[in-house]
């Protein structure tokens, strides 16, 4: 027996025991407490599946950081970076690379509208910087407004942008970010009772912060088209298209992030075109090509491109569409056009994960809400569904949220925990056998949380 990489179980163990043993002498981790961490060692995955430093196979939920649309290893991926490794493993950005111009191309002919010039950075973080940056010079105006709950990236801009207590050490109220309240009905800040209230008085709410904070000073609205990693929140009807009208109104650009969101998460190309809208700035990450090379972008307006056509954009990246992350790009949206990736996405979210979560609800008093399209969903865990008192508090975790997590590990589902919630986020490729295996495990683990409900 051997793992998908060619290693024996014996080989892959003492491979994982060394690697955990650099790791915690060496490595420095992201957002981590240093001494208090116990990562997981990853030694192979395949499609859908991830095997541990132990050898146990685990069901990937989490898409990693929701990022590997495509699945794990898929050969034509694997086989264009090898290519182009052995063609041109690198190339400065102002020459041209055919990598990049195919993967331009690609990008822009599935953005909505007529976003057709693409500025490449190494992440979304990078995309979202570049995004504003880009709106500021255009509009010659400084503020940007973005909502709470949400997240934007760790460089200084993005997490100042960033509406979750991420940003809170990192802020020092001099960015130009003003925050406001997006429309999330299940825990309304409105008082509404249904969404067409809750999108009306969302608007209100943002057209009133517009107004106090002096349309002529906002350069920008930044808006996960749907909120990831802060909840899954799908916008309300008319919302995302009552956000464009104010943009229009008071000459402010609309960035919409679909780092998270963008290359077939939630069934579509892009989620904003579920909306019928179109945004001036469109960030992308992430599924663009599945991380297997660090790749983000901005795919930008005829107006705006047109801002910088006889003056010169003053920013750039030493690795700007580098040719082994663009012929990844390549490989990955071709694959996920010819092998219809993004239609499976919304048939699993139609026919297997909305209704089986669904489900799951009517059985688990745990489960405040089930939310979300496509592969992408957020149970929102609650300990009491009559006060709706979440699981583990805003900006914390708990001892009912580390139990499900380890219940859930051990009955071999890897699964992306934020706070109160549990995020269903498996990759596009996720079969119909394979989404209903996870449910049963799902239903497995949601008995620990259920032990902590009233």
């Amino acid at each position: 027996m051997t793992l998908p990489n060619g290693l024996t179980p014996e080989a892959a163990s003492q491979q994982a025991a060394r690697a955990y043993e650099l790791d915690r002498r060496h490595v420095f981790h992201s957002w981590s407490a240093q001494a208090q961490i116990n990562p997981m060692t990853i030694t192979a995955t395949q499609g859908c599946y991830v095997w541990d430093g132990d050898g146990n196979r685990l069901l990937d939920f989490s898409s990693q950081l929701v990022n590997t649309n495509i699945g794990h290893q898929h050969p034509k991926v694997v086989a264009a970076v090898q290519e182009q490794a052995a063609t041109l493993c690198t190339v400065a950005p102002q020459h041209v690379n055919a990598a990049r111009s195919e993967a331009a191309r690609l990008i822009a002919e599935r953005t909505p509208g007529e976003l057709n010039k693409i500025f490449f950075t190494n992440g979304g973080a990078e995309a979202v910087e570049h995004a504003v940056r880009m709106a500021r010079l255009h509009t010659g105006r400084y503020k940007v407004l973005a909502r709470y709950r949400s997240y934007h990236g760790g460089t200084e801009t993005a997490v100042n942008l960033t509406g979750d207590p991420r940003r809170w050490p990192n802020d020092h109220g001099n960015a130009g970010v003003v925050h406001f309240f997006g429309p999330f009905l299940y825990r309304t800040q409105f008082h509404a009772s249904n969404e067409t209230e809750e999108s009306e008085r969302a608007l209100a709410h943002l057209e009133q912060t517009i107004a106090f904070e002096g349309p002529s000073t906002i350069a920008a609205i930044v808006l996960e088209s749907i909120p990831g990693t802060a909840g899954i929140m799908v916008p309300p009807p008319g919302y995302l298209a009552g956000v464009r009208a104010l943009c229009d109104k008071h000459g402010i650009i609309l960035i919409a992030d679909e780092v998270m969101s963008g290359f077939g998460r939630t069934g579509k190309w892009f989620a904003i075109n579920h909306f019928d809208v179109v945004p001036d700035l469109l960030t992308f990450a992430k599924g663009v090509n599945s991380g297997y090379v660090p790749l983000g972008g901005v795919a930008i307006s005829p107006a705006i491109a047109a801002t910088f056509d006889d003056r010169a954009y003053p920013g750039g990246l030493t690795y700007s569409g580098h040719p082994l992350a663009t012929a990844a790009a390549v490989a990955t949206i071709t694959a996920m056009a010819d092998e219809r990736i993004v239609e499976n996405a919304a048939d699993i979210g139609a026919e297997v994960l909305g209704p089986g979560l669904r489900e799951l609800a009517a059985r688990h008093p745990s489960i405040g809400e089930v939310r979300g399209t496509g592969v992408f969903w957020a149970l929102e865990l609650v300990r009491d569904r009559a006060t709706r008192e979440p699981l583990a508090p805003y900006g914390g975790t708990s001892q009912a949220m580390t139990e499900l997590a380890a219940e859930c590990r051990a009955a071999g589902l890897l699964v992306f925990i934020n706070f109160n919630r549990l995020h269903v986020v498996p990759p596009c490729v996720v079969s119909a056998a394979e989404a209903k295996e996870g449910l049963a495990l799902l239903d497995q683990a949601l008995t620990v949380a259920d032990r902590h409900t009233v």
